[in-house]
């Protein structure tokens, strides 16, 4: 069975926690790759000022060199909010049942899991990984606390199940953040290795984020 990995997000930018957390879990799932999912227009979240066009051509020049994970621009093609489960609809129509589906969220997607449109349909439609700090926990809505009590299987069987099955992935602890990262920019800060350096230097050429710097390796 072809096991596939979707990671979305609205990558503003894309930084190494991002892709850090994808390899994660190619590694500890077992996935033949992951598609990282650019979000238009995200509904529980604010609208990046940032263009979709600049998003995903920061997110190609991220994986170009990485076989194990790619592009899924999909949801910037449709117009409207972002809904997760009109994606997965879309991704299950073009992957059959004989291909195990999982989409990727972190632990702070998890908490908010409740106010998704028809959260419980993604169930019948994919797996569920979500990518979480060892030890880490957090309180969650009854309902889905349940849901996932009742779908839980190891990681390593995960790749196993077309979808209906939850696991927990545990991630490289990596203490960065979109926003920090674009706060920095703005503020001249020296920010490699905190973005791939063909991102950084994306940034600058497009002076994207307000960014002061001049010189990739920032002011510092």
């Amino acid at each position: 069975m072809r096991a596939l990995g979707f990671l979305g997000g609205t990558f503003n930018p894309v930084h190494i926690g991002h892709l850090r957390g994808a390899l994660d879990c190619v590694d500890q799932l077992g996935l033949d790759q992951v598609a990282l999912l650019p979000a238009a227009q995200p509904p529980l979240k604010d609208l990046p000022v940032i263009s979709a066009q600049h998003r995903s051509a920061m997110l190609e020049l991220a994986v170009q060199r990485t076989e194990d994970l790619t592009v899924d621009c999909r949801e910037l093609d449709r117009p409207g909010l972002s809904f997760t489960i009109d994606t997965v609809r879309e991704l299950r129509h073009q992957w059959q049942g004989d291909t195990s589906l999982t989409f990727i969220m972190g632990l702070d997607s998890l908490v908010n899991l409740h106010h998704w449109r028809d959260w419980q349909g993604l169930f019948e439609l994919c797996n569920i990984a979500v990518l979480a700090r060892p030890g880490a926990h957090a309180a969650l809505d009854g309902a889905v606390r349940r849901s996932i009590d009742q779908r839980r299987c190891p990681a390593s069987d995960l790749k196993h199940c077309a979808a209906g099955a939850v696991t927990f992935v545990n991630q490289t602890p990596l203490d960065v953040s979109s926003t920090a990262i674009r706060g920095a920019l703005k503020g001249g800060k020296n920010v490699q290795f905190l973005l791939p350096e063909a991102v950084i230097e994306y940034i600058v050429a497009h002076e994207l984020y307000d960014c002061l710097n001049t010189d990739r390796r920032g002011s510092d």
